[in-house]
């Protein structure tokens, strides 16, 4: 990985957390979880869906799939879209679900014993049969723990996340128990660490023999609902998934945090080279090669829990004048000379603001997501570097090779490098810093702007020299201070108010042609985190409902919440979607009116709202 000194000197060098090749990384230290007292306590839920596998490009190249097999990109066939969609993106496996995961653990016999003991438990207990009677009042008691779950905003534990592999070696753990809540991983002393560690393989254990119960009877575990906490499974032979949540949020909540967890480990380890690797040593220890890209986990983590487009599979764009973004894009396109380029992004506060692209090629929102993830974590973003040439895995484009993505930090203003200087000092300056703030808190990257260039085999030279260039004309051309001038005027952002329709809160709008999501800021009631919580939870179970993510029996084209703070509504049209928030003393019918606003205002404000007509080359 090839560096260039930067010229700010606020930046203070912090490279270890980087993952490079052939370096030892560091080794994860997993924490305790406190497991149910009884299994028979438990509900649990499975299916015997099986996914096709995965296609290996056989050259290993950075070669674009497509869904019906191939080599072209899956977006070729759309020529003028900036952005694919798949209704239900599903991440790339090895060798299916069911893979040949056989669910064994090397353990002790005393293990073994423990294990046996209980999947005949458990075996028992799903062998019971519920009648129609117990089943209503058990849905009935789970409506009423979830409507509680909506009217007290303090009940929102930090989410659990547990990787394995098949074999039971832990990958990457995110566990906050209240002694450890808010502890960063690596103040935790050696001695917690050892006297944790037994509990944590017990804890391994029994998700392992969970699985396997399944695994062995030719069926799939999703989930398991006990009381208000319902823990999500994802098998991606050799890894599993694992997520543990009491929010209240639809199963498909948590099942796309795991799906981008698998991305956001795919971009760092192929899935080739998964394959390989554990074709050769079963019982692998993957984190000799994950120790050091915890910090993009991290962030994933916490962009999870707030970032509305990534919930609904869909981009943020900076809001921006048309005439701006287009003078900026103009200057981002390659020139020739440059072979085997493929997008040049330029990203301001953790958004797009625009993107150049190959003429037959679009992109995946999830691959952005996965790109700007990992250049803004702390390994990145706080390097002393100016310029970082990594090479990532982009899963929705070949999960079986790597681009190179050449990320340059744009120079700014002397405000706003006093103001980023304020981030980053929030933020720390190693990857542990990142695991210090409470979880789900997003650091600001509000005076960040990276020019990232993703290429094939392309000369380094080339691309940096190029990438300088461009820099000089963003700057000559007065593009860079009209951009910094918009975003520290907050001409990036708007308030609810300024649509001025009466009641109305909060909004997500989603342009279904163009894929991408805008949103007002969380204003007065959703200004403090609970309140921000309870509000994106309920548009997730509405997004739920509406598109059936979670085996409802068909979609909705609209579907209305009130509660005692707020009525939701969410409708689904041929051009968008939908989601609003008002006050709860407002009829039915002025939620349809103020829904109407907003759609009008949209389209008046579109070509500031969204990204469109991105120049191609």
């Amino acid at each position: 990985m090839a560096h260039t000194p930067r010229a700010s000197p606020s930046r203070v060098p912090s490279r270890s957390s980087t993952p490079v090749p052939g370096r030892s990384p560091s080794r994860l230290a997993p924490q305790v979880i406190r497991l149910a007292s009884s299994v028979s306590s438990l509900r649990v839920q499975g299916s015997s869906v099986v996914h096709s596998p995965v296609s290996i490009s056989p050259s290993g190249t950075a070669t674009p799939r497509r869904e019906g097999g191939g080599e072209s990109s899956s977006a070729s066939s759309v020529t003028g879209i900036i952005l694919v969609q798949e209704p239900d993106a599903k991440v790339e496996i090895i060798g299916g679900e069911e893979g040949n995961a056989n669910g064994s653990v090397e353990s002790p016999a005393a293990d073994e014993e423990s294990k046996r003991h209980l999947r005949d438990q458990l075996r028992r207990t799903l062998s019971k049969k519920q009648s129609s009677t117990d089943i209503s009042k058990s849905r009935q008691r789970h409506r009423k723990q979830m409507a509680a779950m909506h009217e007290v905003t303090e009940r929102y534990p930090p989410r659990q996340y547990f990787v394995l592999t098949d074999a039971g070696k832990p990958v990457f753990i995110r566990w906050s128990e209240t002694s450890t809540a808010l502890r960063p991983l690596s103040l935790i002393s050696c001695s917690d660490r050892d006297a944790n560690s037994d509990s944590v393989t017990s804890m391994l254990g029994v998700i392992q023999a969970l699985v396997s119960i399944f695994l062995d009877d030719g069926d799939k575990l999703r989930c398991i609902n006990a009381g208000n906490t319902r823990i999500v499974f994802l098998l991606r032979p050799p890894l599993y998934y694992v997520c543990a949540s009491a929010w209240g949020e639809p199963e498909s909540v948590t099942r796309s945090h795991l799906e981008y967890l698998h991305l956001q480990i795919l971009s760092v380890v192929s899935a080739e080279q998964l394959r390989r690797m554990f074709e050769q040593r079963r019982n692998f220890d993957l984190r000799r090669l994950l120790g050091g890209a915890e910090p993009f986990l991290y962030s994933l983590l916490a962009r999870l829990e707030w970032d509305l487009a990534m919930s609904t599979s869909s981009l943020h764009c900076l809001r921006l004048d048309p005439v701006l973004r287009k003078s900026v894009a103009d200057v981002l396109v390659p020139t020739s000379k440059i072979k085997e380029m493929l997008y040049v992004i330029l990203v301001a506060q953790g958004r797009i603001v625009t993107l150049v692209r190959p003429r037959k090629h679009s992109i995946h929102p999830s691959d952005l997501h996965i790109l700007v993830n990992t250049i803004l974590s702390p390994s990145i973003l706080n390097s002393s570097a100016s310029a970082s040439w990594l090479p990532v895995c982009l899963p929705k484009f070949n999960s079986s090779a790597f681009v190179n993505a050449y990320v340059m930090f744009l120079p700014r203003s002397d405000m706003v490098v006093s103001d980023s200087s304020i981030g980053r000092s929030e933020l720390g300056d190693d990857a542990s810093s990142a695991r210090s703030l409470p979880l789900g808190m997003v650091p600001s990257h509000s005076s960040e702007m990276a020019l990232v260039c993703v290429s094939g085999n392309a000369d380094f030279e080339a691309v940096r020299g190029w990438c300088d260039t461009v820099c000089q004309n963003l700057a000559r051309n007065g593009l860079l201070n009209s951009m910094s001038n918009a975003i520290l005027q907050g001409e990036t952002e708007y308030s609810v108010s300024s649509l001025g329709v009466p009641g109305l809160r909060h909004f997500v709008y989603k342009s279904r042609s163009h894929v991408q999501v805008t949103t007002p800021l969380f204003e007065e009631p959703y200004d403090s985190h609970n309140e921000k919580r309870r509000l994106i939870t309920l548009y997730q179970i509405i997004y739920d409902t509406i598109h059936a993510k979670s085996g409802q029996e068909s979609t909705l084209k609209l579907q209305y919440i009130r509660t005692s703070q707020e009525s939701v509504m969410g409708w689904i049209t041929q051009p968008f979607e939908l989601y609003l928030a008002l006050s709860p003393h407002l009829p039915k019918s002025a939620a349809v009116g103020a829904a109407n606003a907003i759609a009008r205002w949209v389209q008046k404000e579109e070509k500031r709202l969204f990204l469109h007509d991105a120049p191609v080359f």
